[in-house]
This record gives C-alpha cells, sequence and structure tokens, in this order.
C-alpha cells in the first residue's frame, strides 16, 4: 500500500497536519538534526543550488541512526513553479510525495512510519508518475536531546548516498508506429538511379525529405493521441477538460487549462481532424466562453463539482493573470495560424475587457498589473494585435507599458534587483522588444525614446545573464551582476527579442550572440530540463532562431531534444498529465512544420507520411501511405503578413515560424518525378490544397519551383 504526503505553496498533510520546515537551514527549534547529507556535487543546478532529480537517477540513503518514535525526515524539495512526486520507501514502507507550487527550495517534512524496527534506515527515493521531484538535501530530524554535537558544515553526517541511473521510463508508446518512425530510408529504386551530379543531388534531397515525412508523422501522430487522451478526461457535463489529472482535477481555468493546455488540442485537431476541429473543440470554446466569462468577457476558475465558479467572489488581479495567460499562452498562437477565427474573437474580447478593467494608476495611464508577466503578455499580444486590426488603442495600450519600463521608473534592468530570465519574467524583455519593432514602423519619434534604453536592457542582460555557451541563467541581479548557477528552459525567448532589436538597429553583437548559443547548444546534450514542457520551451527558442539562423549544431541539438521531449508520452496520449502537455503538442507541430516545410494534408490519416526539403526556391517533397489515399496537399502563405500585416517577420514567442510559403499572385512549376509531368500554377492554388491521390506503398515524388520573376495576372 502507498500513502501520500502533498506539500503544496507551503502547506505539509500526512494524517495529522505535519508542520513545514519555515527555514531552509534549520530544524524546528524543538528538534535537531540527527542526520544529514547535502547534494553539493550534484550535476544540475538551480536558484545556485545543486540538486539530483529523480528524473536521471534513484537515490539510496543509508541513515546511522536507529528508528524512533519523533523521527522526520526532511527533503529539500525544488520547484520550478510546478508540483513534483516522488515516491519513497523507507524500510520497505512506501510513502507517495508531492511538493511545489514556489520557484526554488523549501524543506518537505515526511514524519517516520512508526512502525519501523532495526539499526538503521534505510531510503530509497524514485521517480513517480508525474514530474520526477529534484532535491537538494536530505536531513533527518528528532527531539533535540538526541541531537549530536558535530560540526553541522559538514556535508554529511551518518548519511551516504548511493544513485543509480534511472531507467527508461517503460516500452515505447507507440512501437507499431516507432518501427516505421524509426527504419532507414529504402534506397533508390533502380529506375530512379542518378546520371549526373545534379540527379545525385536530387536523388539525396528526396531521400532526406521522405526522412522528413516518417520524422513529421511522429509528430503529428503523437499530437493527435494527445487530444485523445485528454478528450477522455473531459467532464462529463461541460465537456471541458480539467487543469490537471493529480490535484486541481476539479476545475477549468484560464491561466493553465485555457492558456496552455486546450489551444493546443484546437491546432492539433485543425491538423489531423478537421470535423473534431469544426464540432468539439469549437464547441469546447463556446461553453468556456458562456460558463467562465465573469467580469464582462474575463474569464474565471469554473469548478465542475460546482458546476459554478470555483470562489465565490471574483478577485480582479486572479482574472486579470489568467485572461492575459489565456490570450498570450493559447488564443495569439492559434490566432497565427488560423487567422480571423472564433478563437480570435474571443481573443480580442478578453483584451478589451482587461484594459476597460484595467486598475494600476500610473503616470502615463491605467494599466493592468504591476506583474511583469503580465505586462509583458499584453505587450507581445497587443503590438501583434495592433497590426492584424489595424486599431490604434491597442499601440497606445502597448506604449503605456512601455512608457511605464522604458521610460519611467519600472526599467528591468536599471530599477530591478531582480530579473527573471525563466518563464514568468521573460514576458517582459519580448515584450519591450515587439513594441520596439511596432514603434519602429509605427512611430519612429517614439522608436527613438526607446532606443537606449532597450539596448540598455539587452547589453546588460548579455553583459551578466549568460554562460559560456550562451545560455541564460534563471535570475541576475542586474545591479550587482550576480546570477544563480542554473540555466532555463525560456533562453531562447528573449534570445527573441534580443535578435529582433538587430533585425530592427543592425546590432552586429546581438546577431553573434544569438548564433553564438546556437552553435554551442551539442555541448548541453545531456543537460535535463526536468519535464516535457521544459524541453518544449527550450526546443521552441531553438527552432525559432534556427529558422532565421539556421546554424547546423542547433539542427542537431533540435533532433536529439525532440526524442527526450515525448520519452515520457504513455499509450493512451497523455505526457505528464498536467496543463504544460499542452506545449509539448506545440512545440511538435513547430518541429513538424520544419520537416514539411509548412505542409499539411487534408484529410490527415496516420499512415499518410509527408515531408519536404527546401533548396532556395525548389521544394522536394515526398508522399506515401500504407493504404490508398485522395485529399489535398496544403501549402503554407506568409502568415505574418496576409493574417497578422506585421510589417516584418520577426521571432516572436509561441509563433509557428514559416519555412517554404507560397505567394498567392506568384506562379510556380509543379512537377511529378515518376511520372514525368508538369504543370504551373498559382501560389494560391498552392495555399488551396494541390489534389493528390497515393497508391499504397509508392512514394510520390514532387518537385515544386517557384517562377518569382514571373507574376500571375
Amino acid at each position: 500500500m502507498i500513502n501520500t504526503l502533498v506539500f503544496l505553496g507551503g502547506l505539509g498533510l500526512l494524517a495529522a497536519d505535519a508542520p513545514m520546515v519555515d527555514s531552509p537551514s534549520a530544524a524546528p527549534d524543538d528538534q535537531t538534526a540527527l542526520a544529514w547529507i547535502r547534494f553539493e556535487n550534484g550535476p544540475e543546478i538551480y536558484e545556485d543550488t545543486p540538486y539530483l532529480w529523480l528524473g536521471d537517477v534513484d537515490i539510496r540513503l543509508t541513515i546511522e541512526v536507529e528508528p524512533a518514535t519523533g523521527h522526520v525526515l526532511e527533503l529539500l524539495w525544488g520547484s520550478k513553479d510546478d508540483t513534483r512526486d516522488a515516491v519513497a520507501t523507507i524500510n520497505a514502507k512506501n510513502v507517495k510525495i508531492r511538493g511545489g507550487g514556489y520557484n526554488g527550495f523549501c524543506w518537505l517534512r515526511l514524519p517516520m512510519p512508526e512502525d519501523i524496527r532495526g539499526e538503521r534506515y534505510e531510503v530509497a527515493l524514485k521517480r513517480a508518475y508525474e514530474k520526477p521531484a529534484f532535491l537538494a538535501a536530505v536531513r533527518l530530524v528528532g527531539p533535540a536531546a538526541d541531537g549530536p554535537s558535530v560540526d553541522s558544515t559538514k556535508t554529511a553526517y551518518k548519511m551516504t548516498l548511493a544513485t543509480t541511473a534511472q531507467p527508461s521510463p517503460g516500452p515505447v508508446a507507440f512501437p507499431e508506429m516507432q518501427s516505421i518512425w524509426d527504419r532507414e530510408p529504402p534506397p533508390p529504386a533502380d529506375s530512379q538511379a542518378a546520371d549526373s551530379p545534379a540527379d545525385d543531388r536530387q536523388q539525396a534531397a528526396f531521400r532526406l525529405a521522405e526522412k522528413h515525412a516518417r520524422q513529421a508523422n511522429e509528430q503529428f501522430f503523437r499530437c493527435r493521441r494527445f487530444v485523445e487522451g485528454w478528450l477522455a478526461q473531459a467532464d462529463p457535463t461541460t465537456g471541458l477538460i480539467p487543469r490537471n489529472l493529480n490535484r486541481d482535477r476539479d476545475i477549468w481555468n484560464a491561466k493553465d487549462s485555457a492558456a496552455d493546455n486546450y489551444p493546443f488540442m484546437v491546432l492539433s485537431a485543425a491538423l489531423t481532424d478537421r470535423a473534431l476541429f469544426e464540432g468539439r473543440m469549437l464547441e469546447m470554446l463556446r461553453t468556456e466562453t458562456r460558463l467562465t466569462s465573469r467580469i464582462d468577457r474575463l474569464p474565471d476558475t469554473w469548478s465542475f463539482s460546482r458546476q459554478a465558479f470555483a470562489a465565490d467572489q471574483p478577485n480582479l488581479d486572479s482574472i486579470i493573470f489568467g485572461g492575459s495567460e489565456y490570450v498570450k499562452d493559447g488564443l495569439l498562437p492559434l490566432t497565427e495560424w488560423l487567422g480571423e477565427s472564433p478563437w480570435s474573437e474571443r481573443m480580442l474580447g478578453i483584451v478589451d475587457d482587461l484594459w476597460k478593467h484595467a486598475p494600476v494608476e500610473t503616470p502615463y495611464g491605467k494599466i493592468p498589473s504591476t506583474n511583469v508577466e503580465v505586462n509583458g503578455e499584453m505587450l507581445q499580444a497587443l503590438s501583434r494585435i495592433y497590426w492584424m486590426t489595424g486599431q490604434k488603442k491597442y499601440l497606445d495600450y502597448a506604449v503605456r507599458l512601455g512608457d511605464y519600463y522604458l521610460l519611467g521608473d519600472q526599467h528591468p534592468t536599471r530599477n530591478s534587483d531582480h530579473l527573471r530570465l525563466r518563464d514568468h519574467g521573460c514576458e517582459i524583455t519580448s515584450g519591450l522588444s515587439e513594441l520596439y519593432a511596432a514603434v519602429h514602423f509605427a512611430d519612429p519619434e517614439k522608436k527613438e525614446a526607446y532606443r537606449e534604453p532597450i539596448h540598455a536592457m539587452f547589453d546588460r542582460i548579455l553583459e551578466i545573464g549568460r554562460n559560456e555557451q550562451g545560455l541564460l541563467y534563471n535570475t541576475i541581479n542586474p545591479q550587482t551582476g550576480e546570477h544563480d548557477r542554473g540555466v532555463c528552459d525560456t533562453w531562447g525567448y528573449n534570445y527573441n527579442g534580443i535578435y529582433t532589436v538587430y533585425l530592427l538597429d543592425g546590432t552586429e553583437a546581438y546577431r553573434e550572440a544569438v548564433c553564438k548559443v546556437l552553435g554551442n547548444l551539442p555541448q548541453v546534450t545531456e543537460y535535463h530540463w526536468g519535464s516535457a514542457d521544459e524541453y518544449a520551451d527550450s526546443i521552441e527558442g531553438a527552432i525559432n532562431l534556427y529558422n532565421r539562423e539556421p546554424v547546423a549544431e542547433a539542427a542537431e541539438w533540435i533532433e536529439s531534444e525532440i526524442k527526450d521531449m515525448w520519452r515520457v508520452q504513455k499509450p493512451d496520449g497523455i505526457v505528464e498529465g498536467w496543463h504544460g502537455d499542452g506545449n509539448s503538442a506545440r512545440t511538435a507541430i513547430m518541429y513538424a512544420f520544419w520537416k514539411t516545410q509548412g505542409l499539411h494534408v487534408q484529410p490527415w490519416r496516420a499512415d499518410v507520411r509527408f515531408g519536404a526539403v527546401r533548396e532556395d526556391d525548389t521544394l522536394y517533397i515526398s508522399l506515401s501511405a500504407d493504404e490508398p489515399w485522395t485529399g489535398k496537399l496544403l501549402f503554407d502563405k506568409p502568415r505574418h503578413e496576409v493574417q497578422m500585416h506585421l510589417p516584418l517577420d520577426y521571432p516572436r514567442i509561441n509563433q509557428f515560424p514559416e519555412w517554404f510559403t507560397a505567394d498567392a499572385q506568384t506562379r510556380y512549376t509543379v512537377r511529378d518525378i515518376g511520372a514525368e509531368t508538369e504543370q504551373t500554377v498559382t501560389g494560391k492554388q498552392l495555399q488551396e490544397g494541390m489534389p493528390v491521390e497515393l497508391k499504397p506503398g509508392v512514394e510520390l515524388r514532387w518537385k515544386v519551383h517557384s517562377l518569382r520573376s514571373e507574376k500571375s495576372l
């Protein structure tokens, strides 16, 4: 039998409420440390603290203290604003542990089972079903009278450590598909033998396109299963998905369910099941809007058990935070790909009401919050929505925030002694860069006012905020230059902003910084981000920047990391069982578009594989299926221009980068290599979809070439 200890945001519970230790450096006043060990040689570091991660190793501790009543095992438990899990086996007795809800390390107290006998404690700590825990220290405490008079600065006392490598989480989730995804491409048929170096290059391009087709197929398949897994967990009354599958299973909320998970279920369905997209996914949006809109169109948390709001009274700050998250993390990325839709309508409604109810007075006008995450999200959303809608009010709102941070006394590096470069802080650097891009084109005078302070911000970040590879630390103190030693998974989100300023101002040092980190990524292949969500954010940053600066080392690193991101997905499609699962789907779709160069098919089917390789203005495409298939191959468009109306395709958090885009007015030749036929079509025809018929097991090879010098009439 496994008992469960839950420790969330400072509350410890086990049978009777076990108190938490307020200070990480001392036991309670009436207790003293009997044995301890600090993992000072831990291979990873977070918040300047070395640790061991249960995703890497199992921990075994031998504690040379005779078991007695009143002993408590204390774990210096890490959290990255999330919840972590472990199973402790104490002299053959199992306890499941869950803790978190803060950033950094806190002591978690685990009372030792009362009926343990023997000469010592033998403790094993292993990963549980969900996100593996990471720990910086362990100690055994007991009544003060029992305490030793030993130098407490020693790394270990009466406690010894042994570790074993964490085994694979289990068999592959989809073995029938894995054999297809991992197989080597077939050799060229005799009929396709090359007669010249040009033929050799073409043959190599098609073989690589076939490999890309299998790599993309894996992403689409896993995303489709992710959707199925979460739909199976939906509330039967409302049809909405829960926040998480462990705690908070009773609620749908804006900042998590709506922002991180649901939108990428929508996008996955748009790509793999149009009926589901136009049916149940849209109905979920309508239900959520009808039920959860509490202050005008601003959403609040909904309880399934109550079939009512979770809180009796609305909390404006909390509602503003949730609405901001929903807009930037979920509805904005959907809009970038879908264009105008019911989801963009929901986005605009929330943004309008966030500013209608903005409660914070500043010298520049009212703003929604003093929280840098909220304001950074708003800067990103408003800067894009201004161009999308053409409505100046959105730029005016964004300028209020820009003045507040860049011209007032809230400058992120000049006026702050704590700048967070990871999630829940990095939004402000990217947001300010997006506003800088907007005013570069829309208000050059304001752009000049922002130029020096925004360069000062990024100069200071590059000066003190990165390690030798160019990865960024979690937090920095811009005043002293101090920083923690851990690196953030959102390094690419900050570099998006740095690269944007390079595009606008030509600051070569900013481009060099981006190329440096991309080139050094293979040196950090052994770094473990800690969860699939952290892998997703890190990979996203690399894909987005690689799209602008195709550094070969970055591509190599992305290929390695995408496999680690998915390794915890289960056969039912669930990844880790929390709202961050959607971010895995988001990044998987970004990766798939890279491998297909923006192509997708309708209708999608699991056995249909399509991939592409681009060389200048020519696209080499491989298509195949295991069963007969008839449908359309749809080409991407310059979405930043035709849907968002952006004057520049600068790198943006959670965007879906463009690869090969068909210009509606440009003419293209489409050559079927096997049939030796060729036709000339417009980019508009490519966007709307080219008819395709696939025969079982027969690869179709198309060569698409742009005639950019010839515009259709």
